[in-house]
């Protein structure tokens, strides 16, 4: 807890900004260091998002309001800041200049976090941002009591959540004389209510005759730590006395002062003068006058004006809007403690919460209570009956309980954040036309953190990376990949069809994409077993080791600097935004559209156009092969069908728009798609099929599933697309560890009938070879979007599992590199420090393994796992998932299930396009209803007619269609 631990002395690294000091020696963090602080303060800043909602609540407010000082009584822009001409030299840094003069934004407030009448008891507050020049401004915050009623963030937060919504006599000393003991000690307890009623005791009759104390204290350049306070100049006019029955008196006092004349207030600092008499880490202690002597140093001046015009309403308006923050400053005058330290966390969390930026989903406590009291149950009940051998409900609030603790457990940050804060430049304003749209590259999906999820930013975890360099080449992959990888003969996975195949790997371009160095570069190099050799680039000489580009890493820092990256950033942006139909980048999306501006994809004749290496332009190009030109051209013919429809619909829509809102309901209906057809195809169990649906159109209407759905998880009893976001306490991204478990290349057969849709007959039968890279435009544009697809739908691909690897991929040419992709698949999750099987099977709260006959029940299969590992523990993840039983009609294991019920839901519940902005103004109501009718089947048929014989009357397109009898003739017309 912040406060209950020990705090320690820690020296700040120097920062410069030009020639920055040190604030060395002059705070201490909680915890022990910055990081453990950081952490501890970004719960506090959700516990105050909790206190906006209940002020919402108990007050009736329209919209979430600030936690504090939520009811203006001044705001202006044309205030100004001078600086004394004769300032003390020792005072006299950055935009502290003798005579420098700047504008300044004033809002004068109460300091309660409801709008409430000016005569309630309340501290009352002043915000200043001095605008230094175009990108350097300085925000000031000050209270009217020299001192907090908190010591400490921790105090502060405690005394927010008792006191939020007490809007009765009653309720507040519930709030004062139980609960807030309750959090912090009666002693405590009586120190803050006795700071809280000498500061509201107080009566105000004019904002502008109080003085304004900022109660902590900042750098001040080579002077080191103040305090400040604002002042009224000396001559002020006296007010009236203070109104019992206006609510909104001091509007009207400083409105009628103002009419007449300026108002002014001397700033004055306080010096630091030692740990003693001035605390630096204790807001609740005062810097005495005798001991630190406040020095004025500039005069604030709130010009002459009339404030009930139009323009000064809006100019009020406006300032209201404004998200003031200490940290909006420059190093040089960096804020200083504890309470400003995590003022950064909680005022960026507020002020997003507030303006719709960010979100917050409180979980009821019976949820809190009743899941740990459910996942407990399950734990013991699951060591004799696993979750899929229960009874349907049963079973459904199993996994609910299984995803609950994995979303506890399992996201782990790996981004390096901001410890101990940095001082920043105002934030500018959010771009308005990506609360509306996708951005080309991810960024802005997360409104109050841009870069969440985008381009370039880096995989998460679910699991603690292990890293094992002795084990990179241990046992040998290329070894474990002949023995246990290689397909002898093809496994059908019967259940589905190739366009499954297909499919996910069009949805892993999407998610994830690492990137490599170019060939030739940096590479990675695995030694080969005795006696064999491998050929690296096509037609070179036979080489003793296996060599393929590295994958580029984020380098770490620190300690760990100069070792090889385990961290590593995403080429694809991590959001389910159909970036591989639409490309990751302006540059790319434009390019990509018909010419002059025009909302359409080009395509020539309804097939992609060919780039110089003969593959299609499109977003993603890379692996290309038959199944994937298939899924491209789909979907790039399904956007342009939306863009005329939206035409049609809105004629005054312009291109942009048209293009932007088609790409929003493109990626929704992929998103759905996968949601409620491809994954129950390969989970083929009614369970997993009741549980999908109602991630997206929540769960059916049978009374006992409700009932324990709002006993352990209220937010899961409507569909994703109705929920706020929510990233559960860690930013979105998704995992290494998700890479991991969809490594299916074991769907992709080694051979391929081209069959005619009418006739039934064959065409040509190819391998894979034949219709992959610049070879696939050609057979598909003889063979026709609708032949190859029926081709793809009436065959079925391989199972994953062990034995089944496509031989086509183990010696497969990409790049100008010659690789098998199953040594690469083996070789990329050693080194990105995914755990080994059996401590990612226990990372995901299942049993070790003891034996390798635990791992598989084929003694074969047993007898090779023993011969190439020493231990069951080295077995690599990708083989104990390949080699472990999967539940009845399940496509892959329990333990890769585990990975992937924890990231399905949280794909659609981070996204705000998915969430909050699902809604008809964005998405407008043709496209709401285009979601809504639509699936995988109406989109092939909208574009392929023909082929509504063949498909599935009661299954998904994912599952095998019907072949048309082969009547015996000849080939009939084929379709593009």
């Amino acid at each position: 807890m912040i406060g209950g631990g020990r705090m320690y002395e820690t020296e700040r690294h120097e920062r410069t900004v030009g020639k920055a000091p040190p604030a060395g020696g002059y705070e201490r963090y909680v915890g022990g260091g910055p990081e453990v602080e950081r952490v501890l303060f970004e719960k506090l800043a959700r516990d105050i998002m909790r206190v906006q909602l209940k002020i919402k609540k108990r007050g009736g407010a329209a919209g979430i309001e600030r936690a504090f000082h939520a009811k203006a009584v001044l705001g202006v822009e044309n205030a100004r800041l001078t600086f004394r001409p004769d300032l003390p030299d020792d005072l006299c840094a950055g935009f502290a200049r003798p005579g420098a003069s700047y504008p300044v934004v004033v809002r004068l407030s109460n300091a309660g976090g409801a709008r409430r009448p000016d005569f309630a008891p309340d501290l009352r507050g002043a915000a200043l941002r001095i605008q230094a020049g175009p990108d350097e401004a300085h925000d000031l915050l000050m209270t009217n009591y020299p001192v907090s009623h908190a010591r400490n963030a921790r105090e502060f937060v405690a005394f927010a959540q008792a006191m939020a919504g007490a809007n009765t006599r009653l309720r507040k000393g519930v709030a004062l004389f139980v609960k807030l003991p309750v959090a912090v000690g009666w002693s405590t307890a009586t120190r803050m209510r006795r700071n809280v009623t000498a500061g509201v005791r107080h009566r105000v009759r004019s904002l502008a005759m109080e003085t304004y104390w900022s109660r902590g204290a900042i750098l001040w350049g080579d002077a080191g730590p103040v305090r400040y306070r604002l002042r009224p100049s000396a001559g002020a006019a006296p007010a009236p006395p203070p109104s019992q029955t206006d609510p909104d008196y001091l509007t009207r006092e400083i409105s009628a002062r103002l009419a007449g004349a300026d108002i002014s207030f001397e700033l004055a600092v306080q010096r630091y003068v030692d740990p003693r008499r001035t605390p630096i880490e204790d807001g609740a202690a005062d810097w005495a006058d005798e001991d630190a002597p406040p020095v004025v140093v500039g005069t604030l001046t709130i010009p002459r004006q009339d404030l009930d015009t139009a323009d000064a309403r809006t100019i009020a308006a406006r300032v209201d809007e404004l998200a003031f923050d200490p940290w909006n400053t420059t190093d040089e005058f960096r804020p200083l403690g504890n309470m400003n330290r995590a003022r950064k966390a909680v005022y960026e969390a507020s002020s997003a919460h507030r303006r719709g930026l960010r979100f917050s989903t409180p979980t009821p406590k019976r949820n809190a209570v009743a899941a740990g009291l459910l996942q407990a149950g399950f734990r013991v009940l699951n060591k004799r009956v696993p979750w899929h051998r229960l009874p349907t409900p049963a079973g459904l609030l199993n996994l609910e309980a299984v995803r609950q603790e994995l979303r506890r457990r399992n996201l782990i940050d790996v981004e390096a954040r901001e410890a101990p804060p940095d001082a920043h430049p105002v934030p500018p304003p959010v771009d308005e036309r990506m609360r509306v749209r996708r951005s080309y590259d991810g960024s802005c999906n997360d409104l109050s953190a841009p870069t969440m999820g985008a381009v370039g930013s880096p995989f998460g975890r679910n699991l603690a990376p292990v890293y094992q360099p002795h084990l990179f080449d241990e046992p040998n992959p290329v070894a474990v990949s002949r023995e246990l990888l290689h397909r002898r003969s093809f496994i059908p996975a019967r259940s589905l069809n190739i366009i499954a195949a297909a499919w996910i790997q069009f949805q892993v371009h999407d998610w994830v994409a690492h990137k490599r160095y170019a060939t030739g570069t940096k590479n990675v190099e695995v030694p080969l077993p005795p006696g064999m050799t491998w050929r690296n680039t096509p037609g070179g000489e036979a080489e003793n080791v296996m060599r393929f580009a590295d994958n580029e890493g984020v380098q770490p820092g620190g300690p760990t600097a100069g070792q090889p990256p385990i961290l590593f950033s995403n080429t694809a942006s991590h959001w389910w935004d159909g970036s591989e139909v639409y490309g990751g980048d302006e540059t790319m999306a434009r390019s990509l559209r018909e010419p002059d501006g025009g909302a359409a994809l080009r395509l020539e004749n309804g097939h992609l156009p060919s780039g110089a290496d003969g593959i299609p332009l499109t977003g993603f190009r890379e692996n290309w092969w038959l199944g994937l030109s298939a899924m491209h051209t789909l979907f790039a013919r399904e956007h342009n069908t939306v863009c005329d429809a939206l035409r049609s619909e809105y004629p005054r829509m312009d291109e942009e728009s048209v293009y932007h809102t088609a790409r929003l309901i493109v990626s929704a209906l992929i998103a759905k798609i996968h949601t409620i057809e491809w994954t129950p195809a390969i989970l083929a169990t009614d369970l997993i099929e009741i549980g999908l649906t109602a991630n997206w159109s929540g769960p059916p209407r049978n009374w006992l599933t409700r009932l324990g759905l709002w006993l352990v998880d209220e937010h899961a009893l409507t569909g994703i697309p109705e929920t706020l976001p929510d990233h559960h306490g860690t930013p979105y991204s998704l995992t290494e560890d998700f890479v991991t478990v969809y490594r299916m290349h074991p769907l992709i057969p080694d051979d391929f009938e081209l069959a005619g849709h009418g006739s039934g007959r064959t065409l040509r039968t190819l391998g894979f070879t034949d219709l992959q890279g610049s070879a696939t435009e050609g057979v598909m544009r003889d063979v026709g979007l609708t032949d190859s697809l029926y081709s793809l739908g009436i065959a079925n691909p391989g199972a994953i599992t062990l034995y089944n690897y496509p031989r086509a991929l183990q010696a497969f040419e990409r790049d100008g590199e010659v690789i098998d992709l199953s040594v690469v698949d083996l070789v990329r999750t050693r080194r990105r420090g995914v755990p080994r099987y059996n401590d990612f099977r226990t990372g995901l709260h299942k049993p070790r393994v003891r034996r390798f006959e635990d791992v598989s029940t084929d003694p074969e299969t047993v007898a090779r796992l023993r011969d190439l590992y020493r231990t069951v523990d080295e077995i690599d993840t990708m083989v104990g998932l390949f080699a472990e039983n999967p539940p009845e009609g399940f496509g892959f294991s329990d333990t890769a299930f585990r990975v992937f019920i924890l990231m399905a839901s949280r794909r659609l519940q981070s996204d705000r396009f998915l969430t909050v902005d699902f809604r008809p103004e964005i998405y407008t109501p043709l496209g709401m209803d285009w979601i809504e009718r639509n699936g995988m089947t109406s989109v092939i048929l909208r574009h392929c007619p023909e082929l509504a014989a063949v498909l599935p009357r009661t299954a998904s397109a994912f599952a095998p269609w019907r072949r048309a009898a082969a009547d015996g003739s000849a080939p009939g017309v084929r379709h593009g």
